[in-house]
């Protein structure tokens, strides 16, 4: 039968959609699943709103007018739909829509107090030229790698988030101690929203997924907490970390325990030790975690299953000790060991095998051969 000429026009839009293949174990590769994680094209989008008409060539004319106009209308509001969708540069993730971060929305205190720190410190780290020494240099260099790896990375991620080994007590809590000092909060805040982060990874209840932005999987999300927690709800997946009195003893005096160590860093080497030991330290080590959090989950490359939007990404693993190899972690959360293969650098796995052979550190968990199997991708292991 001859096709009416309205319906040629719109031809080129009825059209099915093109595929893109995800690999993921619980995401299958059809259309609805791509929806589902955001890489739809716009093509797809028209498709599904003209599917949802049936052009009939034997209706009156006016009625059949009303249903085309109908249709038009319906096809500029998923262009408009499609062009708010905008993809970060140089990958396959498309952000939901732009987060209204900074203007257009109630600040409550803690948003104001965390932006008002974070901006704080930056604006110390400014003053590093003009305070520049070796000793000082030395101080921010010995401090990162206190807080940021023995602190952050061992820690409160891989010890307290995810238990992936276990330390003798007066250890844990010496390293955690460690943590609180890289001015990230303490461990019970900072591990309830990493383990939401696994929970709910990249999907809308993801604490800080580049779904959302890039900059907001960065460092945004942290001025938003009612964002949050309407996502995710308070902290009470931390039962475990809550039941131990130095925990809540850390939760509720967490601001003393950085100031401390600032009139310290004065006190040994006034304001050139303040400004690299506080400042330039701090930043650094703040944003080399948030890498992680945003590069991690946009560029790299997969070599597992994992159904998100994770990636192992080379030089982020050099800057964050190891953490960059992200998708290797969401594959195998369990892992103390994040950099799977011999190339794969990673200091913190480094340190708990030190830790282990000294005895300090037992019950050391790595994925076995059988669950590799389970999620490998058949291009391989990725770097």
């Amino acid at each position: 039968m001859a096709m009416s000429p309205p319906l040629l026009i719109l031809k080129p839009f009825l059209l099915p959609p093109r595929r893109l293949r995800i690999c993921s174990s619980t995401h299958s590769t059809s259309f609805d699943s791509r929806r589902k994680l955001n890489l739809n094209l716009g093509s797809p989008i028209l498709h599904n709103v003209l599917c949802k008409f049936t052009i009939l060539n034997n209706l009156p004319d006016r009625n059949r007018a009303s249903q085309l106009n109908a249709e038009a209308k319906l096809v500029e509001a998923s262009k408009q739909e499609a062009k708010s969708r905008r993809r970060i540069l140089s990958s396959e993730v498309v952000m939901k829509g732009k987060m209204q971060v900074f203007l257009g929305r109630k600040w409550n205190s803690m948003d104001i107090e965390n932006a008002g720190i974070i901006l704080a410190i930056h604006l110390l780290s400014l003053l590093a030229p003009f305070y520049f020494s070796w000793s000082a240099l030395w101080v921010a260099i010995s401090l990162s790698i206190v807080t940021g790896l023995f602190g952050i990375t061992l820690s409160f991620h891989r010890n307290l988030s995810h238990r992936s080994f276990k330390l003798r007590k007066w250890l844990e809590y010496l390293f955690a101690y460690c943590g609180v000092l890289a001015v990230q909060r303490d461990p019970i805040y900072w591990v309830s929203i990493h383990r939401y982060h696994h929970q709910y990874c990249d999907s809308e209840r993801d604490p800080h997924s580049p779904l959302e932005g890039f900059w907001f999987s960065h460092m945004s999300w942290l001025f938003d907490i009612d964002f949050m927690y309407q996502k995710c709800g308070g902290p009470n997946n931390v039962g475990d970390l809550q039941k131990q009195p130095f925990y809540r003893f850390l939760h509720n005096t967490y601001f003393a325990h950085p100031i401390a160590l600032a009139i310290l860093l004065y006190v040994l080497g006034g304001v050139p030790f303040l400004v690299w030991g506080m400042g330039v330290r701090i930043v650094v080590v703040y944003h080399i975690t948030w890498l992680v959090n945003s590069v991690c989950h946009v560029w790299g490359k997969q070599a597992w299953n994992t159904g998100d939007l994770s990636r192992n990404n080379w030089w982020v693993a050099i800057l964050t000790f190891g953490e960059g190899w992200h998708n290797n972690h969401h594959a195998f959360e369990y892992s103390a060991r994040h950099g799977l293969e011999w190339w794969q650098l990673d200091m913190t796995w480094y340190v708990v095998s030190l830790l282990q052979v000294l005895g300090l550190a037992t019950d050391v968990k790595l994925p076995n051969e059988a669950q590799k199997q389970r999620l490998a991708l058949n291009t391989g292991i990725a770097s």
